[in-house]
């Protein structure tokens, strides 16, 4: 158990980081989730406004380094190939 103040500040502030990267987290495989069942159902035009969407919670998430940058832009590029692949 911390003693110090900073180090019981220090552990709150990373419980509500820790909290907060989850839900981003957690919003962001829902979307990519949705986004292949899409794909699944061969419903191109929905993907491609969905993915907008996704590109943008990506692009969010790595800005917040809540997932690395370069993660997102495998993720990005991966979902690009299914849809092109699909289309």
């Amino acid at each position: 158990m911390p003693r110090r103040r900073t180090s019981l500040k220090k552990k709150r502030q990373d419980k509500k980081r820790h909290l907060q990267n989850l839900k981003i987290k957690k919003e962001l495989k829902k979307a990519i989730k949705q986004f292949s069942e899409l794909l699944s159902a061969k419903n191109i035009t929905e993907a491609k406004t969905l993915l907008v969407k996704v590109f943008s919670q990506l692009d969010k998430a790595a800005k917040k380094h809540t997932i690395h940058p370069s993660t997102a832009n495998r993720k990005k590029s991966r979902l690009m190939r299914r849809l092109a692949k699909t289309a």
